[in-house]
């Protein structure tokens, strides 16, 4: 089915986007609680020192993911800066915002004041609503698209928010099982009533733009995540040499996303059109950037145990190695499968460094945070060396 022409919106003056629409500021403007929120899930997992508090805390990413997805279609659909969308978003954008402050108490609620997990869930269940709103009136009189939007919120959203809800009222150790049921729920059905279906996918460039955005995001979260760790140490060649791995590791993972992967999906996704456009937009945006953006969250977490301990000679620990590797792993295998969907061959270097990123999680463990840091960053430039220098 061929994607339709712009028509006339129900919502005076509510426009819909055409080919050449691009990110608007306003866009910009709401992205900025998410800085907030990729900070507050690292926190998390920071507390927590666990591998349940890593799974908690990428269950809370994901369903903020799901958020900020949702508004990614929707701004795609109708420019977000127009009067309806801009006052809609606004109230998620509030939504959101009170939904990262609960992160911390979201499995474990302090005295006093609300609970926590249901403060999250009700501004969670406020930002989905909204958008499901909006994105009817955007859809103006194009009937197929406002019966998909209804069709995935009654299959998808409904059940999930039930969930959550249940599981914010059994508490833990429940909790964290039932709302990965959610998330789980609400992933899978969107995908089942999405296959084939009829959503829209305007402008290739817009769609691009905002997703390159957000790992701009998640990668200054990384860059945040230096100054919170050495924060309580005195600045000394240990901190200094610290930072400066820490910003080489950063830049490493702008350069795998950015000068390779982001144009050839963005050229795949220009040549595609109707049903296949937003299909791939589906599959290599909405679903494989979170595994970007989780990568980008647990190596941050790394960065911020090693810097915490980099004037130490103690073994950095296998919690902040596997945070650090893992992360890095993720964010690498994530790329390489995003050029291998726009069509090009397989990242074999990435693949080779993910490899021996994972396999040096022993050796991480047991040498200084500054020397683990080191390992990293060594691995990291030696497979962006080996690509860069074959050109593959």
């Amino acid at each position: 089915m061929s994607e339709p022409t712009p028509r006339r919106p129900w919502v005076p003056g509510l426009r819909t986007s055409d080919e050449g629409h691009r990110v608007t500021t306003f866009e910009l403007f709401f992205d900025l609680v998410y800085v907030f929120a990729f900070t507050q899930v690292s926190h998390l997992m920071a507390e927590t020192h666990s591998a349940l508090g890593v799974l908690q805390a990428l269950v809370v990413l994901g369903f903020l993911w799901w958020t900020w997805c949702a508004y990614s279609w929707l701004a795609n659909q109708s420019p977000a800066d127009q009067g309806v969308l801009r006052a809609g978003m606004s109230v998620a954008m509030a939504a959101v915002f009170v939904a990262t402050l609960a992160i911390p108490e979201a499995f474990d609620d302090l005295p006093g004041g609300l609970v926590g997990s249901l403060v999250l869930v009700v501004a969670y269940a406020i930002v989905r609503l909204v958008h499901t709103t909006l994105y009817v009136l955007a859809a103006g009189d194009d009937a197929a698209l406002r019966r998909q939007v209804l069709r995935t919120q009654v299959f998808a959203l409904l059940p999930a928010l039930a969930l959550l809800v249940v599981g914010a009222l059994v508490g833990e150790p429940a909790q964290t099982w039932v709302w990965l049921g959610a998330f789980a729920w609400d992933v899978v059905l969107t995908w089942l009533t999405s296959r084939g279906g009829d959503w829209r996918l305007h402008s290739p460039a817009h769609w691009a733009e905002r997703y390159g955005l957000v790992v701009i995001l998640a990668l200054g979260e990384s860059v945040v995540a230096i100054g919170v760790g050495a924060s309580h140490l005195p600045v000394s060649w240990p901190v200094v040499g610290g930072s400066v791995l820490s910003i080489a590791l950063a830049l490493v993972l702008w350069w795998a996303y950015f000068l390779r992967s982001a144009d050839e999906a963005e050229h795949r996704l220009a040549r595609l059109d109707g049903v296949e456009r937003a299909g791939y937009a589906t599959v290599a945006y909405t679903y494989l950037h979170y595994v970007l953006i989780a990568g980008v969250v647990l190596a941050a977490l790394g960065v911020e145990e090693a810097m915490a301990h980099v004037d130490g000679a103690e073994p950095y620990g296998l919690f902040g190695a596997s945070a650090l590797a893992g992360g890095v792993a993720a964010y690498l295998v994530g790329t390489a499968v995003l050029r291998r969907s726009a069509g090009g061959a397989w990242a074999w270097w990435r693949l080779a460094g993910t490899a021996a990123t994972v396999a040096l999680v022993p050796v991480l463990a047991r040498v200084p945070a500054l020397t683990a840091l080191g390992l990293v960053v060594l691995v990291a430039y030696a497979w962006a060396v080996a690509e860069h220098g074959t050109g593959r």
